[in-house]
C-alpha cells in the first residue's frame, strides 16, 4: 500500500465529506478511493470513519489521526516547495532595516555584494535608530542591537557589541584619565540630543550605575559626536562598533573599561514564516555567514 497516497485519500475524504466527492477531487474512481481507505484503516488497525448509506463521519480516532496526516502532508509540500526555491534564482524586492551607523558601516557593503551575486533581486535598506515593527512596516529582515522583546520573530545571533567611553589622547593628556565613572560628572562631555541626561549603564562592584553628564556640545547623530571627540571636545559614550576604527587608529582611547556593563547582543530577526521567499532565505544565510561572530568586545581599552 502507498501510505502517502492513502493519507492524501483520507484527508480528501474528510475535507469533501463523502467518498464520491473525494474521488472527484482526486481525479480517481470511487472503487479506488474505497480500496485506499479500507487498506489504510486495516494497516492502522482502527476505523477512521463511521459510514452509512447516507453519510460519512470521522470517528474519534479519525479526528485525532487527521491532524497528524495534515502535518505530514504539509511538511512534504513545504519541503518540495523549498527545494524548488533552492533551485530557482532569488528574485524580487527585499526590504531590510538596521541601525544607522551599523547599517552604514557593515550592512550596506554586504547588501551591495549580495546584489552583485543575485542580479534579479532588488533591495530597500532603511537605516533607522528605532525598533521597527517588521510586520506592520512590511520589512523582511532587521538587524537589532540589544535584548529582544518580540518573541514572534525568528532571531539569529550574530555577535556582541560594547557600550564604551572614549576620548582623544590629546584630551586625556590635558584632562587626565578618569578613575571612576563619577569623574565624568565634572568633565567636558559630548552629549546626545536624545533626552538622556545620564550615561551608562556602568557596573560598580556588581551594581548598575548611571552618571549625569554635561558639556558644551550635543548632537542628534553619532557621527559628528565622534568627530568632536576626536577633535578633543570631551568624552563620548558610543557603541564599540561605532568607534572601533578610530580606536584601532589610536585617534580615540577607551577609558573606564573595567566599569562597562555586559556586552549587548547583536541579532538578525525576521518574521516567522514556514515558506520564506528564496531571496529572503538566501539573504539571511548570506548575512549570518558574513557577520557571524561579529565582536567588538575585545577592543583594547
Amino acid at each position: 500500500m502507498d501510505r502517502f497516497r492513502a493519507m492524501q485519500t483520507f484527508v480528501h475524504i474528510a475535507d469533501a465529506g463523502s467518498l464520491t466527492a473525494a474521488a472527484q477531487a482526486m481525479g480517481s474512481s470511487l472503487p479506488a478511493v474505497v480500496r485506499a481507505l479500507a487498506g489504510f484503516e486495516e494497516s492502522l488497525g482502527v476505523r477512521l470513519f463511521h459510514r452509512t448509506t447516507r453519510r460519512i463521519a470521522l470517528t474519534e480516532e479519525g479526528r485525532a489521526h487527521l491532524d497528524h496526516c495534515r502535518q505530514v502532508l504539509t511538511a512534504v509540500a513545504e519541503g518540495e516547495a523549498a527545494l524548488r526555491q533552492d533551485l530557482a534564482e532569488p528574485n524580487g524586492l527585499l526590504t531590510l532595516t538596521a541601525p544607522v551607523m551599523f547599517g552604514q558601516l557593515h550592512v550596506a557593503p554586504l547588501v551591495t555584494r549580495f546584489l552583485q551575486r543575485h542580479p534579479l533581486v532588488r533591495c530597500r535598506v532603511l537605516l533607522l535608530d528605532r525598533v521597527v515593527n517588521l510586520l506592520e512596516e512590511g520589512i523582511d529582515v532587521g538587524v537589532r542591537i540589544g535584548p529582544l522583546e518580540d518573541s514572534s520573530h525568528i532571531a539569529r545571533p550574530l555577535g556582541h557589541v560594547r557600550r564604551v567611553v572614549v576620548a582623544s589622547p590629546g584630551f586625556l593628556a590635558q584632562q587626565g584619565t578618569p578613575a571612576h565613572p563619577r569623574d565624568l560628572q565634572a568633565a567636558p562631555c559630548v552629549c546626545r540630543l536624545d533626552g538622556a541626561s545620564a550615561w551608562g549603564p556602568f557596573r560598580d562592584q556588581g551594581k548598575p550605575l548611571r552618571v549625569p553628564v554635561n558639556g558644551r556640545l550635543a548632537f542628534n547623530h553619532n557621527a559628528p559626536a565622534i568627530d568632536a571627540c576626536i577633535a578633543g571636545m570631551g568624552f563620548g559614550q558610543f557603541l564599540s562598533y561605532q568607534v572601533a576604527q578610530h580606536v584601532q587608529s589610536k585617534a580615540l582611547t577607551i577609558v573606564l573599561s573595567e566599569f562597562e556593563d555586559a556586552p549587548r547582543p547583536l541579532h538578525l530577526v525576521y518574521p516567522h514564516a514556514r515558506l520564506l521567499p528564496a531571496r529572503t532565505r538566501v539573504f539571511v544565510e548570506w548575512i549570518v555567514q558574513e557577520l557571524r561572530g561579529f565582536d567588538t568586545t575585545s577592543s583594547s581599552p
